[in-house]
């Protein structure tokens, strides 16, 4: 069973072991590979409004982790925008769907109408098939924009869902 929950400063340590392997593969986001711990942080946790962390219930370990933040800044901050993690060893078992389903939860009790995501590697073709089967439609394709360190410069999608209230 899952359990997804606020993040707090002592989960830093094993949230890092989830997201410093997908920044340092450079193949869904788009920060250095080279990225520190600290800078980590800023990015996944001091600039979100929130991050939450999803847990395995039987024995505490942190399966993924998600941020949440608005889009953009002032009329354009009821959108938000959302990035997701899930560890390695804990993909296929649905913890993305759990945490995507969550994090439209939370974003409409945080007073946002809508979920935007700005750079959805077209490669990554898990992520695009899971987010239009939870009601997120690919807006526009930005040809060649994310430099894929084993593709060269692939396609990347902007994709959005207005959020029931």
């Amino acid at each position: 069973m899952l359990s997804i929950r606020p993040f707090v400063e002592s989960d830093w340590n094993e949230v890092w072991q989830i997201v410093e392997p997908a920044f340092r593969a450079g193949d869904t986001y788009p920060y250095p590979t080279t990225i520190t711990k600290e800078e980590a942080f800023d990015v996944w946790v001091s600039t979100p409004k929130v991050t939450y962390v999803a847990e395995d219930e039987e024995n505490g370990a942190i399966l993924g982790t998600y941020y949440l933040k608005p889009n953009q800044p002032s009329q354009g901050s009821h959108v938000c925008n959302c990035g997701y993690i899930v560890a390695e060893a804990a993909r296929g078992r649905g913890v993305a769907s759990q945490m995507c389903v969550h994090s439209q939860h939370e974003a409409i009790r945080h007073g946002f109408r809508a979920m935007q995501y700005n750079l959805v590697v077209a490669t990554n073709e898990g992520a695009v098939r899971l987010w239009q089967k939870l009601g997120f439609y690919i807006v526009g394709t930005l040809t060649g924009a994310f430099e894929h360190p084993k593709l060269g410069y692939v396609d990347a999608h902007i994709m959005y869902k207005t959020l029931e209230t």
